[in-house]
């Protein structure tokens, strides 16, 4: 189990995490979401061992990560970590910067390897083209095959698929996550895409100004936010006062009926593929809601929480 106690971390005066507790079962994925800024990739280097503690402690089962000043080399043997800059070698084949860190002893091995890990991220088409030609989403398929090659017990992912393109980032997800479940790598991943959180985490951990704000499961974060913050992180959101409580409402939760106190004139439609965005005003603040249907500016409608 991954065990993280109070810890606290500053670049300068002020706390970039403050107090963070949390623990993650072996085999598990958690999400760490939160606004650009928030802490999440500093979090990933300090349970890495990239950065001193100011306060708190890491364990892996009884093992405690300890940061530079214990560590000559800075990381722990039994941890991936894949970084936003994804530090591969620019000038060998792709084929060989997957294998860089395997053994040579059985090379027919490290070759079945090598492509099995390519097949993951879809890449085996390029195993012998080097590094320097492939686009910025390519190289990130490539970095993660890499930090996957010696199958670590935890793997911490920074925002993984932020170069890849939408077409083949639901694709790879599907594969990759499937493939660290069978494996039972416990896995970190610090994300702004609710993508890569509802379908596939196991827990979530919501973080503003470096503190932990909300933790669970994917549905309870999403189905019950503690406030506006957190469910803004999962899509379109409202805050509506029903019978005298403040209610935090998805735009697809809302629907036009013939009458209603939620009385709204229309401003926007943005076309979204399966449906459109509806952008109202309500009493002097803009509210959001889903429509199969283009609705013309100015119509006044009623909605209700369905």
């Amino acid at each position: 189990m991954l065990k993280i106690q109070n810890i606290s971390f500053s670049y300068s005066k002020e706390l970039t995490i403050n107090e963070g507790t949390f623990s993650l079962e072996k085999g598990k994925n958690l999400a760490i979401i939160g606004e650009s800024g928030c802490g999440k990739s500093t979090l990933l280097k300090l349970i890495y061992g990239l950065h001193d503690l100011k306060d708190g402690h890491i364990f892996w089962n009884d093992i405690e990560i300890l940061g530079p000043k214990f560590n000559l080399i800075p990381g722990m043997d039994f941890m991936k970590y894949l970084a936003q800059d994804f530090d591969l070698m620019p000038f060998i084949t792709v084929a060989e910067n997957v294998g860089k860190y395997l053994s040579n002893i059985y090379p027919e091995q490290k070759q079945a390897r090598i492509l099995e890990l390519l097949d993951i991220v879809e890449m085996n088409e390029f195993a012998n083209i080097k590094v320097k030609y492939l686009s910025g989403g390519q190289m990130q398929r490539v970095a993660i095959a890499r930090v996957l090659a010696l199958e670590p017990e935890v793997l911490l992912l920074d925002e993984p698929f932020s170069h890849i393109d939408n077409f083949r980032k639901n694709t790879l997800r599907r594969k990759l996550f499937s493939y660290l479940k069978q494996q039972q790598i416990t896995t970190l991943i610090a994300t702004h895409d609710s993508t890569d959180i509802l379908s596939f985490a196991d827990e979530v951990l919501v973080i503003k100004n470096g503190e932990v704000i909300d933790e669970g499961s994917p549905l309870k974060i999403y189905q019950n936010p503690k406030n506006k913050y957190v469910a803004s992180l999962f899509g379109d959101v409202n805050e509506l006062v029903v019978n005298g409580v403040l209610n935090f409402v998805y735009s697809h939760q809302l629907e036009i009926v013939p009458d209603s106190d939620l009385k709204v004139e229309i401003l926007n439609s943005y076309f979204r593929g399966s449906h459109y965005l509806i952008e109202c005003n309500y009493k002097g603040e803009l509210l959001f809601f889903e429509n199969n249907e283009a609705i013309r500016k100015g119509n006044i409608l009623y909605l209700k929480i369905k």
